[in-house]
């Protein structure tokens, strides 16, 4: 009976605390801060590379654009929806292109070129008509023809041609221009005509003189070619 006192009897040592298992640092576990500091500035960094990359990249496309570029207008993009500016760009011949680019990317590529006198459009949004063509009126015809049948009140905001400033006040003068066909005939015609006529024909601005100079080369090609 006594060594069953015995055995029953409490022991004197604690109960094995359970607190043993856990780490000596509490926060241990979920310490790697510098870690993830280092993580979340990254993304920020290519971020900002790719948007510089892009800056760049759109003004080499504006400059591209301005090799044998007779005319740049820009056009008040506010209010277009995707669709009508997607519909007006499929409808442009292929001599023309249309871009869309922010005021400060375009002035970047035009700066210190003629083109700088289109500084006055610098402002609000704006798309970007680029023309390839000596054909300016059937060059500006498109837009023309695409904003009365959709009843746009977006205009021209300005254009330059041959490092001249065109306000939207002076577009008419832009989209009367006689064209290649009819400067031909002009020129032929005081050539084959008595003298004074030649003299009223370069009395003319010097575009319509040229192309007169051009065709009456092209004529004297054509007939010498012929013989």
């Amino acid at each position: 009976m006594e060594t069953n006192g015995l055995l029953s009897f409490p022991s004197s040592k604690p109960p094995p605390s359970r607190t043993h298992f856990r780490p000596a640092n509490p926060f241990s576990l979920s310490f790697p801060t510098t870690h993830k500091t280092s993580v979340s500035h990254r993304p920020i960094t290519i971020k900002s590379a790719i948007s510089r990359t892009k800056k760049e990249e759109t003004v080499e496309i504006v400059k591209t654009q301005l090799e044998n570029c007779y005319l740049l207008a820009a056009i008040k993009y506010t209010g277009f929806t995707v669709k009508q500016f997607q519909d007006f760009r499929r409808s442009l011949p292929e001599s023309s292109k249309l871009i869309v680019a922010k005021n400060t990317l375009v002035y970047k590529a035009i700066e210190g070129t003629p083109w700088e006198a289109l500084k006055p459009c610098m402002t609000g949004m704006n798309a970007w008509l680029f023309v390839h063509t000596e054909e300016i009126p059937e060059a500006l015809k498109p837009y023309r023809d695409f904003q009365k049948e959709k009843k746009l009140e977006n205009d021209f905001t300005g254009a330059v041609f041959e490092g001249k400033f065109y306000g939207p006040d002076d577009f008419k003068q832009l989209e009367t221009m006689p064209s290649r066909a009819e400067i031909y005939a002009k020129i032929l015609g005081a050539l084959q005509g008595p003298a004074i006529g030649l003299v009223g024909t370069l009395q003319a601005p010097a575009r319509d003189v040229v192309m007169v100079l051009k065709a009456y080369v092209q004529k004297l090609e054509e007939e010498s070619g012929g013989q």
